[in-house]
């Protein structure tokens, strides 16, 4: 009697171990699917859904099948944490996402409390990750760069090409947008170069004429924005009106063909700094081919959200476990993964080691890297 119970007991967690394992990994694609910044969005459920496509065709995770779950939170601080607590409440593990920093640092909350793994492809505030590690928060991630490593490589860059030059400092405000331009002044009175103005605007305005104005009267030859494209577009097309020139230039968030549909030419010679093109490297090469076969082009943060869904599949791998806590702990051990970006480390907050950038310049309604001085 005794031996058929053991057996029956076996039998049954024989049985359970094979169901846990036949259930697909899901992991929510969390960004602004729409309003202003859909764009953005669509690069993420793009990159995201080619790389399930991918892992799922070559056999999965240890056998499973990546499932993806896509969310919108509008990049609105508010939503984003209604629509993590919805996340967590079904059971989902792990998340690519958020887009904008303003949504990921509240949503972060709600991801470290329930123990989901939380990756960015996108947000750049160091605050997300420093105040994750700062809370013993380890399954709080990102596979993307950081603001004051941004800064670092672009601020020194401004103060030496445009020494003596009257150069403007704005922002939007948000959490990405002040927190980029923060970074950006910091470095560039350190090497030498004072601004002229430093403000913040309001993002979603139509009307940017009196500042526009201002920039006149102030003689600005150089505006760095911390912003998103939306803006830049509509106070570069507005101080083609007023036939006025300065050199604009942005973060990563106008790496969008829709920055120049609404700059339209008064978008010549914008640049933006953007990490090293993933489209260039060897390892993205496969990908981008699919992604531009489905008449998708992988630009901006398309291919950082593919690399979060191989490294969250890794992770998975490495573990041996879909426990977040346990696939935080595989993916921050040191070695390599290998993704479409190239090869990741992670240090022990969960941001990327070693990032590099180029400076890409808008021509013609496109963009490519330039030569740095």
């Amino acid at each position: 009697m005794k031996s058929k119970f053991l057996a029956g007991a076996i039998l049954g967690l024989a049985l359970g171990t094979t169901a846990a394992y036949a259930e697909d990994i899901t992991i929510a694609v969390v960004g602004p699917m729409t309003g202003q910044l859909a764009t953005i969005g669509d690069q993420f459920k793009h990159g995201a859904q080619a790389a399930a496509d991918a892992i799922n065709a070559a056999g999965g995770v240890n056998g499973n099948q990546i499932k993806l779950s896509i969310e919108d939170d509008v990049c609105d601080p508010k939503q984003a944490v209604s629509v993590a607590n919805r996340i967590v409440a079904n059971g989902v593990k792990f998340i690519d996402g958020h887009a904008c920093s303003g949504s990921s640092i509240p949503a972060s909350a709600v991801y470290a409390e329930s123990g989901a793994l939380m990756m960015s492809p996108a947000s750049s505030n160091p605050v997300l990750t420093d105040d994750a590690a700062a809370k013993g928060w380890p399954t709080i991630m990102r596979l993307y760069t950081r603001d004051d490593a941004q800064g670092n490589f672009i601020g020194p860059w401004i103060a030496k090409k445009y020494a003596g030059k009257n150069v403007v400092i704005l922002h939007d405000k948000s959490a990405y947008g002040q927190g980029i331009a923060d970074a950006v002044r910091a470095t560039m009175n350190a090497g030498g170069l004072k601004e002229v103005m430093y403000e913040g605007i309001n993002a979603g305005e139509k009307d940017y004429a009196a500042l526009v104005t201002k920039l006149k009267e102030l003689k600005a030859d150089v505006v760095y924005f911390g912003g998103y494209h939306p803006e830049a577009g509509l106070i570069l097309r507005q101080t083609a009106e007023q036939g006025f020139k300065f050199q604009l230039i942005m973060p990563d968030s106008i790496a969008s063909p829709e920055f120049w549909q609404i700059s339209g030419p008064a978008g010549e010679g914008t640049m933006f700094v953007f990490p090293s093109d993933p489209q260039a490297k060897p390892e993205a090469k496969e990908a981008v081919e699919k992604i531009k076969a489905g008449g998708f082009t992988p630009e901006g943060f398309t291919l950082f959200s593919y690399a979060v869904v191989q490294a969250v599949a890794e992770g998975v791998k490495r573990a041996g476990t879909d426990d977040p806590m346990k696939v935080a702990e595989a993916l921050k051990n040191g070695e390599p993964i290998n993704t479409v970006v190239g090869p990741v480390t992670f240090d022990e907050k969960g941001d990327l080691k070693n990032a590099s950038y180029d400076i890409n310049q808008w021509h013609d309604g496109k963009y490519a890297p330039i030569p740095q001085d």
